[in-house]
């Protein structure tokens, strides 16, 4: 083991931080501000990284944003020095699952997983600090006199009225193509309904009438008609000839579904909800994950998202959550949501700049729907908080930041969480300790001279080629 730098603690630590991203160096600056001994490499080639494994760390986290890279360089540490503890930050559930299947001694999590918990609790009700799934029953994370505490979750009882909305909420249109199928459909189904009730009131069979109406619908006229009945023949003319509208409408309506990302159901569960319900802009990793959590405490979701054909916008149509084409920050986009029956809306979005205007245009159309917003990759974040109380904000930076900081270093800890702009650790027992955290803005490592090397941690220099690659 390489020993402390001098002036250093006598329990400080090694570390190595690989990964040229806003998590990366607020893990690099948060070690490094209590005098533990890091190295932070952005891309390390092989070389750089078997010299910077050479003496074996106490703990390695690869922090990158490429699934891929990270499994790479997590094999490649495992091969270097198989005695390093691991940690990785991997969003695909498939890459998760098999790098903790090749490295079972790998600590494998992600940003979403470990900030979907925070992020749910308001979503749910303001004053929830986060909402925690057991399996004996969900727990609420509350604020107390110094620092938050548990407390079992206790559901709303709002299951009729929501089962109430979804049913109303059938074959409501949500798109133009949705709208043109759904009218020609009704006008279809309306004409034969009229026509059926005419020839059973004028002493027709059900059945017999059944037949000619279908007739009409099919624009091929009543099988036989009295000669007196010239009511009757006008006003089927009139439904034949509307009958081509409508089908015209209708089948448009149909090319259009088939041909574009069926995102939003006509009927069954992926229809809008009405009332009661989350809406959470940015369909991203951070959002699915916050979707799926919703769904696992009972609470309908809507999902925003700009481009129709992203990845976790299919996987959302998999799991029954439907998903609205579109700008969170457009007001015809939130009413029609229906904001304002809303239960709150979420700006998870990777573009914190983007959230904080979803989160003025929220304000604009529904005053009164809580808003959560998602953080940390922005400095303008911190300074539009202080001016404007927009809302619920979490640092999902800070919250992934504080769980690696601490399985780096050696902590026991269940889970991460924000408390009144604090980021605090999850014990195992359940009890919740502050957890400090030095901004990425002090990472020493973050912008390196390009004419000179830099002294690393381990007491050698950065390559140039590396810094050229980052």
């Amino acid at each position: 083991m390489t020993p402390p730098r001098p002036g250093s603690p006598s329990d400080a630590r090694a570390v190595v931080v690989i990964g040229d991203t806003n998590l990366a160096r607020r893990v690099c600056a948060s070690s490094t501000a209590r005098k533990h001994f890091v190295k932070h490499l952005r891309e390390p080639s092989d070389s750089e990284l078997r010299a910077a494994l050479r003496s074996t760390p106490d703990g390695v986290a690869i922090l990158l944003h490429d699934d891929v890279a990270a499994l790479r360089y997590a094999l490649a540490v495992a091969h270097i020095t198989p005695q390093a503890p691991v940690i990785v930050t991997v969003f695909d559930r498939t890459v998760a699952d098999e790098l903790k299947r090749l490295l079972p001694q790998c600590d494998v999590t992600s940003p979403a997983d470990l900030a979907a918990a925070a992020l749910a609790g308001p979503c749910i009700a303001p004053h929830n600090v986060a909402i925690l799934h057991r399996p004996q029953g969900a727990l609420v994370v509350t604020a107390g006199n110094s620092r938050p505490h548990l407390e079992p979750y206790r559901p709303q009882q709002r299951q009729i009225r929501r089962r109430l909305g979804n049913f109303v909420g059938q074959l409501r249109p949500h798109d133009p193509g949705a709208r043109l199928l759904v009218i020609g459909l009704l006008g279809i189904c309306g004409i034969l309904l009229a026509d059926w009730l005419w020839l059973v009131g004028h002493g027709h069979h059900p059945a017999e009438a059944l037949f000619h109406a279908s007739r009409v619908v099919a624009a091929v006229g009543p099988a036989s008609a009295p000669a007196e009945s010239h009511g009757y023949q006008v006003a089927a003319s009139v439904a034949m000839l509307a009958t081509l509208a409508f089908s015209a409408l209708f089948t448009a309506g149909v090319i259009e579904r088939m041909l574009g990302p069926k995102l939003i159901g006509l009927i069954g569960p992926r229809t809008l909800p009405r009332a009661d319900h989350v809406i959470v802009v940015g369909m991203g990793q951070v959002g699915m994950r916050l979707c799926t959590e919703l769904r696992r405490h009972g609470v309908p979701v809507v999902g925003v998202e700009r481009d129709p054909h992203a990845a976790t916008a299919r996987i959302a149509r998999s799991l029954g959550v439907p998903v609205m084409t579109g700008h969170g920050g457009d007001r015809a986009v939130l009413e029609k949501l229906r904001l304002g029956k809303a239960r709150s809306i979420a700006a998870v979005g990777s573009d914190d700049l983007d959230n904080i205007a979803v989160a003025i245009a929220a304000h604009g159309v529904a005053p009164a729907t809580p808003v959560v917003i998602r953080a940390g990759d922005h400095e303008a974040i911190a300074e539009t908080r202080s001016l404007l109380p927009m809302g619920t904000v979490r640092d999902v930076t800070g919250l992934a930041a504080g769980y690696v900081l601490a399985r780096l270093l050696g902590e026991p800890a269940a889970g991460v969480i924000e408390y009144r702009h604090h980021i605090h650790l999850q014990r195992p027992d359940d009890s919740f300790v502050r957890w400090p955290l030095a901004t990425g803005d002090h990472c020493p490592h973050r912008r390196p001279e390009p004419a000179a090397d830099s002294d690393n941690a381990f007491g050698g220099t950065v390559d140039r080629a590396a810094r050229a690659r980052s």
